[in-house]
């Protein structure tokens, strides 16, 4: 009777230990899903025209970018064309602050001028973590009297702990190139020598093959290369001048990359490209 007592203990542990160890491959596998999620990373890029809808002129529509936003459900997002405390848009409106309040990301704003008794910029939202921002001025040449720009950098840790630099920008509109050129030079002296993998997101104002679009071919790599959809005038567009890129190359795929067709909210349609951290 003891022998017997002795073997189904026995039993009963070996049974107990293979659910456990069932149970804990589950889990295992789970966290590996988790993580794996947490390496692919929803990037938006979107001139707001200071949430100016081009149909109504002296409208503010924050709501419709923020709708915008969400509807995409991105992990970062690099807007261009950004007012805080503007006569034009609201001297008690902080449209970087409110966007990243209505959809429920972190906001930094990086000034790149004084406007209408206060400021305009470009901006990022994030999801996640977001530490280090640093604002730099970028150059214009003298005698062009163009306006000056700016880039926007954050080092963003994703769920998995894994870190990246995202960068956002947006380039002179001018007709000639020669602000374009130098500030698209700019910008990659000042991101070229950093250690985290960087996204790189923004209206470069200028089309694929043009030298500013070359200038950052060399160092990056754009998330689509070949029938990209256009971004610009947002009704019926013609051009692509809004760019995601990424560097190194080898450290990301891109898992789809498209142009949203939202003609309401902006002058520009908004850019989502989905990549995968390697």
């Amino acid at each position: 009777m003891k022998r017997i007592t002795t073997i189904s203990v026995a039993l009963c542990i070996v049974v107990n230990c293979a659910r456990n160890t069932v149970a804990a491959i589950r889990q295992s596998d789970h966290s590996l899903q988790d993580t794996s999620q947490s390496a692919v990373i929803r990037v938006l890029c979107y001139n707001i025209h200071h949430a100016n809808p081009p149909s109504r002129p002296e409208f503010i529509d924050i709501n419709a970018i923020a709708n915008v936003i969400k509807s995409e459900r991105p992990d970062l997002v690099s807007l261009q064309e950004v007012d805080v405390y503007t006569s034009r848009s609201g001297k008690t409106l902080h449209q970087a602050e409110e966007l990243g309040r209505l959809t429920g990301m972190k906001a930094y704003f990086a000034k790149a001028i004084d406007y209408a008794g206060g400021e305009y910029g470009v901006a990022i939202l994030s999801k996640h973590s977001m530490e280090a921002v640093q604002n730099y001025p970028l150059p214009t040449a003298v005698g062009t009297d163009g306006e000056p720009r700016t880039l926007a950098t954050a080092v963003i840790t994703l769920p998995s702990g894994k870190r990246i630099r995202f960068a956002c920008t947006h380039l002179d509109a001018q007709r000639s190139d020669t602000n374009r050129i130098i500030q698209a030079e700019k910008v990659v002296e000042i991101l070229r020598n950093e250690n985290l993998p960087i996204i790189l997101a923004g209206d470069f104002n200028a089309t694929p093959s043009t030298p500013t679009i070359n200038i950052f071919d060399k160092y990056f790599k754009r998330s689509c290369m070949t029938d990209c959809g256009f971004t610009i005038p947002v009704i019926s567009p013609t051009k692509t001048i809004d760019f995601i890129v990424y560097a190194p190359a080898k450290t990301f795929g891109v898992v789809e990359q498209r142009v949203i067709p939202e003609t309401y909210a902006s002058d520009h349609r908004p850019v989502l490209a989905v990549l995968r951290l390697q």
